[in-house]
């Protein structure tokens, strides 16, 4: 019980339950139920993001284009969705996480087979999925009017008190909390973060390990990609722009080291939790976004300070010191 409460993700915990007491006393009715359940679907997406980032940077590599995956899986969904309404909707979502795996692939390619920085290729790739938006639109935007009712009303449907967004996250969830914990690809990406060299004579493929990790995030980023334009019934070019600091931010937040093989699902969560309650809060607080800007960056300092403080979380293989 000590070490529960001693661990890092107790103390975010304890920390996120601060900030939300701490707001609820100065503006009543933040900590209500239905605000909390809304500041929840607000965060679904970065938090499905987030997982994704995380199993990334578990086998020390960084994936910034997420969100231009996102936002052209997305386009491209709204842009099918305005020309042919008849595509059944579940159509839209395989095309949407088919495309979001195919360009996690090509990432996971470039870094396995070429050995190239995943921070080299990932920025390429940012600007190449941002610019294919370009081409496939012509700069315009695909407003709601000219989208589906069927497309548009999925993520907001609601069962048993939430929306479908928010079900769709708490599966997720689920599933990563399994598929981290109790798979063999799930201790591979611990093993290839915490020590390369080791886990190749323990018969891990590092490139193919990382290579999955690439793939099963740009699937999220796919499926995320219908989730966002759906929701808000808007699809243009700069959509989510910026968002893959967030992603990152939620990550460090929550634990994930960036040296890798350091890191838990419930980190990855409560970190994005964490931010975007904070983006939920500033505003209410009257906050510009020029300070919510600095105050987001602040965290993110002092939590890669506070990580470095603490014990090391799960180790699957660790690196022999100097």
């Amino acid at each position: 019980m000590t070490r529960f409460f001693t661990s890092r993700e107790a103390i975010l915990l304890g920390a996120l339950l601060v900030l939300v007491l701490a707001v609820e006393m100065r503006f009543r009715g933040f900590a209500a139920p239905g605000n909390l359940a809304a500041i929840f679907n607000d965060t679904s997406i970065l938090i499905i993001l987030a997982l994704g980032q995380t199993l990334v940077i578990l086998t020390r590599c960084i994936d910034l284009s997420q969100a231009s995956n996102l936002a052209l899986t997305g386009m491209v969904t709204a842009l099918l969705n305005a020309a042919m309404p008849g595509i059944p909707l579940a159509a839209l979502l395989v095309l949407a996480v088919a495309m979001g795996l195919a360009m996690g692939a090509f990432n996971g390619i470039l870094v396995w087979k070429l050995d190239i920085p995943p921070i080299v290729v990932t920025l390429g790739t940012l600007t190449i999925y941002r610019g294919i938006i370009f081409l496939v639109s012509g700069g315009a935007w695909v407003n709601s009017h000219e989208m589906s009712a069927a497309y548009k009303a999925f993520p907001r449907a609601v069962i048993l008190g939430l929306p479908v967004m928010s079900w769709i996250c708490v599966g997720v969830v689920a599933a990563f909390a399994v598929a981290v914990n109790r798979t063999a690809l799930g201790r591979a990406f611990y093993a290839v973060g915490g020590n390369p060299g080791a886990a190749v004579y323990t018969g891990i493929d590092v490139g193919r390990t990382r290579f999955w990790a690439f793939t099963i995030a740009g699937g999220l980023a796919g499926l995320c990609g219908y989730l966002w334009v759906a929701r808000y019934a808007v699809a243009y070019t700069d959509v989510a722009g910026g968002f893959e600091l967030d992603i990152v931010a939620a990550c460090v937040i929550g634990g994930i080291s960036i040296a890798g093989g350091l890191g838990t699902v419930t980190g990855a969560v409560l970190g994005a939790l964490f931010l975007g309650t904070i983006k939920n809060a500033l505003p209410v607080a009257g906050i510009s976004p020029f300070w919510q800007m600095a105050i987001s960056g602040a965290a993110i300092i002092v939590a890669v300070a506070f990580n470095r403080r603490r014990a090391p979380g799960r180790v699957i293989l660790r690196e022999a010191a100097a």
